[in-house]
């Protein structure tokens, strides 16, 4: 016999006599009567217990080893293959490696004697236990189920898939978001997408493409703004693969000739993923593309972006005025609507009536009102900004200005006494407002409620696992601004696995401020082009994307060839 559990605990100091007593006695209950909760449970209830206490409780209780944290790689990922994650996390048990005959387990309960004996079943083989934390066993599940998903292994497995029409999932198993990890049981095509769409959250793609030819289908991630062929999968899985991924976003399967649009929300882990689908019709097929949002990222702090500490001062300025006109910059993809939410986000809103209209709202912001745009019900920019003046709003925030009709709605906004944000797609801030003047607002509407315009380029992060030093050319140097006597330490990613063997990890903002003041008030009014408008701001203290990218350079966080890169109309 076992000595008691309370005096295990009492003896290695982790509770006190008085604890164990009070839990004995609630778990007597009514009549005298042994409640199911065990007396572990009702101690952590108690807080007099935390569940690594009562793990280590357990170990020397039953003399199992106890291990406070586990080792990921010493996870055989191949033994969880044959252990549904579900089981894994109801049961909190996990098989660590295989000793000769006998498979190691790690177990928060020892006494989850049922679920032992399905484990054993399961993996075919004898078990032998180790204690380890929930915590701890709950990360290793996340862990090596995440290591387990392999599209590779995905594609083997679809060797002998019948056509699309053998497909039977419907699109009602996708309103409620799915952990894609705890789907085991479900057909070759599913595990497929589903291991193509979690590789591509791991790797931190923001785009997937699948891309038809002749002879093959192409998978390729949008990693750091540059795409990366990923897979090749055989020309006979096509149909399958896009009626699965069409049937997840509440497409239409059948219309193989028109372009369509769709959503999915998906879970994977912890994380809600957000995924638009666009489909067009190509001449090898149907070609794929995949926008993913993982809502779980938090909100950047404007501090957080790139911006100088100059500009930071700036900008920040700028988001507290009480009215005025703030346009953001950029080509697609280049961080915009980033930038906004990190201003709205400062914005205190709870002395402020904020709303947005948006295609689509990519970030729930607190605090704010948040449109999302659909055109099939005519709830466009310019409608939807309409209603929005009727809101007694001090803040605005337009998606991006599209049309005349928004534009001349935004203007005539920020002239009654509210703060307008919104983005455009130029090469540079001094050409918003030639863009303006070509969508037929007059001269003098700009220059009375634009008040500042960011032009903004995302550049890739050198990858600090794999740093080293190198000597930039003359023409590098010249180029960026940089003289030959300037001793700046460049730097560059040499490639590891970590970075995909690209020498680069994550992203940074770039940025040009252009204020507008009476001097561009009067070139704007003349109709000056942007060439002139831009040599005069510059004249008058702006920094161009460039040189702010020779500060990135100097300061060792991106390279010379990748600001070189991103602001080649930049000269």
């Amino acid at each position: 016999m076992k000595r008691p559990l309370g005096e295990v605990l009492i003896d290695a100091r982790l509770i006190t006599a008085e604890q164990r007593d009070q839990a004995l006695a609630w778990q007597q209950g009514q009549n005298g009567q042994a409640a199911r909760e065990r007396i572990g449970a009702r101690l952590i209830q108690m807080k007099a217990l935390t569940e690594e206490e009562l793990s280590q409780g357990l170990a020397l209780q039953w003399e199992m080893p106890y291990f406070p944290t586990l080792d990921t790689a010493a996870v055989d990922v191949t033994l969880s293959k044959k252990v549904p994650m579900a089981f894994a996390k109801r049961h909190r048990m996990l098989p660590i490696r295989q000793i000769g005959r006998v498979v190691q387990v790690a177990a928060a309960d020892p006494l989850d004697l049922t679920g032992l004996d399905d484990l054993a079943i399961l993996l075919s083989a004898p078990v032998s236990v180790i204690i380890a934390p929930p915590r701890a066993i709950a990360h290793q599940i996340q862990s090596a189920y995440e290591r387990a998903a392999q599209p590779e292994e995905a594609i083997a497995d679809l060797s002998d898939l019948a056509e699309a029409g053998s497909l039977k999932t419907s699109v009602e198993e996708w309103v409620e978001p799915e952990d894609l990890l705890a789907a085991d049981d479900q057909a070759p095509v599913i595990r497929l997408v589903n291991s193509i769409l979690f590789q591509a959250v791991m790797q931190r793609a923001s785009d997937i493409h699948f891309e038809p030819f002749e002879r093959e289908v192409v998978v390729r991630y949008r990693i750091d703004g540059i795409l990366h062929n990923i897979l090749t999968v055989p020309k006979r899985l096509q149909a399958a693969l896009a009626s699965r991924v069409k049937i997840m976003a509440g497409m239409n399967i059948a219309e193989k000739r028109l372009p369509q649009d769709g959503r999915v929300a998906l879970r994977i882990g912890s994380r809600e993923i957000d995924i638009r689908v666009a489909d067009v019709p190509v001449a090898h097929g149907e070609r794929l593309v995949l926008r993913l949002l993982d809502k779980s990222n938090p909100l950047l702090h404007l501090s957080a972006l790139g911006f100088s500490p100059a500009g930071l001062a700036t900008f920040t300025q700028l988001i507290q005025m009480a009215h005025g006109m703030v346009l953001v910059t950029g080509p697609t993809g280049s961080g915009k609507t980033t930038t906004l939410y990190a201003a709205l986000n400062q914005i205190d809103s709870t002395d402020k009536n904020i709303i947005t209209i948006e295609d689509p709202v990519e970030y729930q912001l607190k605090g704010v009102g948040q449109i999302q745009v659909n055109p099939k019900i005519d709830l466009t920019f310019g409608n939807g900004l309409r209603s929005i003046l009727r809101q007694d709003p001090d803040v605005i925030m337009v998606g991006e200005i599209r049309d005349r009709e928004t534009a001349e709605i935004a203007v005539h906004a920020s002239l009654t006494g509210h703060l307008v944000f919104s983005t455009l797609h130029t090469n540079d801030a001094a050409g918003a407002i030639a863009r303006l003047l070509d969508m037929g607002i007059e001269p003098f509407l700009i220059a009375s409620s634009v008040v500042a315009i960011v032009a903004q380029r995302l550049v890739r992060r050198i990858c600090t696992a794999c740093t080293v030093p190198y000597s930039p050319s003359a023409a590098e140097r010249e180029k960026l601004g940089l003289s030959p006597s300037d001793t700046v330490p460049f730097q560059r990613g040499a490639g590891c696995a970590e970075c995909l063997n690209t020498g680069y990890h994550g992203r940074v903002a770039l940025y040009e401020i252009l204020r507008i003041d009476d001097a561009l008030r009067t070139l704007i009014l003349a109709r000056t082009d942007a060439a002139q408008i831009r040599t005069a701001a510059i004249a008058r203290g702006m920094i161009p994307l460039r040189a702010d990218g020779a500060r990135f350079v100097a300061d060792g966080v991106t390279t010379s060839e990748e600001v070189l890169r991103v602001t080649q109309n930049d000269l």
